[in-house]
């Protein structure tokens, strides 16, 4: 009787190729393995895994392709097939068997379900770099598939240079995954043009554009932040602004009981716990070496925490990108993540204090968005060593030009003094050069870059005109 192929390793190998969605050969996903094995074996899986309809090969012998079987809408949004369905049909990710026990059980209803509260040894427990979440390997992977060329670079060098990208992705999926309807190109026309979609509630443009403010302050301050309290409380007052029915509880841990609809989860009440708690969430994030263990710590800690009134969930998934930013690593934007299944992740977390599912679908999340960064880097070449050296000159330059509706004359003696004083003669001619083309190029589907809003850009057009 031939050998059952374990489950687990067939999960493996499906994650490595779902990575990289323009298909990848059987050599690149042996490398990527925890456990090594003969390609033979490989191989023998991989078709095993096409024989499934989880997978999709295509050309022959050396030249042959792997690619995960899961189509995309214009849109983004992730389409039901065969990789990613569960036997009622429901849109998923793979998870292990572990997890769909979990995945069971926080599904029972109501009255199946013990109700909790807050467990705070569930975080006193947890020893920064002598207990993980994520194991070795899984860590190893990560920072496989999500390292960037060179990590020697300025904090949050990498993520500039998908900035565009990432902010109109993250800000979607981010509010998707809170039950946003907005569509990724109603998202991109709302950050680009100011343009807020016809037949939406308002309640849902302000959470994008709040995404937008939050994820500008990762990257704009990326070598600033951290787990401290100035960061997680300024990313709320954020993501929170014009959505609170206390304007004053932006950026301040809650003084009030708060429910959450769809748990038997109760969280903490007493102000003082809560700071606590919260002080003690930053305190062992901080302590963390690893950047993914940092990251999906965030996530698991903020969301159970519940410590504003309002917008955990989303701080959490802001707080996980802090320290990729920061490293230099691919960010994680959640891309292609069905809802239920992250949902049913926070819930194991919230009843149970099982981190598993969430965990499986956090690396899983991973995979997508460092292989989507990864197409978007290629597509935009190397970045020149020059500009990224006078990056932060060249942004402030062409900000300032621009918001203080600046005529020609005005912005070249500007770039002109600047360039005195802070650019080395050697470099001064091309600077300069770099500067006015930058100017000349400005127009409205790129000035995210730098900040600017349509109506500033729009003021500054009749200026310079």
């Amino acid at each position: 009787m031939p050998k059952r192929i374990p489950q687990q390793e067939l999960d493996e190998i499906y994650s490595i190729v779902a990575a990289h969605p323009e298909g990848v050969p059987a050599r690149s996903v042996l490398e990527k393995l925890a456990q090594p094995m003969p390609l033979r074996m490989l191989q023998r899986r991989l078709a095993l895994l096409v024989e499934q309809g989880r997978l999709i090969a295509h050309g022959e012998r050396k030249g042959r392709l792997y690619r995960p079987h899961v189509t995309v809408t214009a849109a983004g949004a992730l389409q039901a097939d065969n990789a990613t369905m569960n036997a009622q049909g429901e849109v998923y990710v793979p998870i292990s068997p572990q997890s769909e026990e979990l995945k069971k059980l926080v599904r029972m209803p109501f009255q199946g379900r013990q109700p909790v509260g807050y467990h705070r040894s569930f975080l006193v427990d947890y020893t920064p770099n002598a207990d993980h979440y994520l194991p070795a390997e899984t860590r190893q992977h990560l920072h496989r598939i999500g390292r960037v060329d060179n990590d020697q670079r300025a904090a949050g060098t990498y993520v500039r240079t998908i900035f565009n990208r990432l902010l109109i992705d993250l800000s979607w999926n981010s509010s998707r995954l809170e039950g946003n309807t907005y569509s990724l190109l109603e998202t991109e026309r709302l950050l680009e043009l100011g343009e807020v979609a016809v037949g939406k509630d308002a309640f849902e443009a302000q959470m994008i554009l709040n995404h937008k403010a939050a994820i500008e302050m990762l990257v704009d301050q990326a070598d600033d932040i951290g787990f401290n309290r100035y960061t997680i409380l300024n990313l709320h007052a954020l993501l929170a602004d014009n959505l609170l029915l206390d304007p004053q509880a932006g950026g301040r841990l809650r003084r009030i009981p708060v429910s959450i609809e769809g748990t038997v989860y109760h969280p903490l009440e007493v102000p003082q716990l809560i700071n606590d708690c919260f002080e003690l969430i930053l305190g062992k994030a901080t302590a963390i070496t690893d950047p993914f263990e940092q990251s999906f710590f965030a996530l698991v800690h903020f969301a159970y925490l519940q410590g504003f009134e309002d917008v955990n969930k989303r701080v959490s998934r802001l707080a996980a990108n802090i320290p990729l930013v920061r490293d230099n690593f691919c960010p994680l934007s959640f891309v292609d993540v069905p809802e239920r299944a992250y949902v049913d992740g926070l819930l194991a977390v919230y009843e149970l204090n099982q981190i598993e599912l969430l965990r499986d679908v956090f690396v899983w999340a991973y995979e997508r968005s460092s292989a989507r960064y990864s197409a978007v880097r290629q597509s935009i070449g190397q970045p020149d060593p020059f500009r990224m050296r006078y990056m932060a000159l060249i942004r402030e330059l062409v900000s300032t030009v621009v918001k203080g509706e600046m005529d020609k004359q005005t912005a070249i003696a500007l770039t002109r003094q600047r360039v005195a004083e802070q650019v080395s003669t050697e470099d001064q001619a091309r600077f300069t050069e770099i500067v006015e083309t930058e100017l000349m190029s400005l127009h409205e589907s790129n000035i995210a870059r730098y900040r600017l809003r349509p109506s500033q850009f729009h003021a500054w057009q009749r200026a310079w005109r």
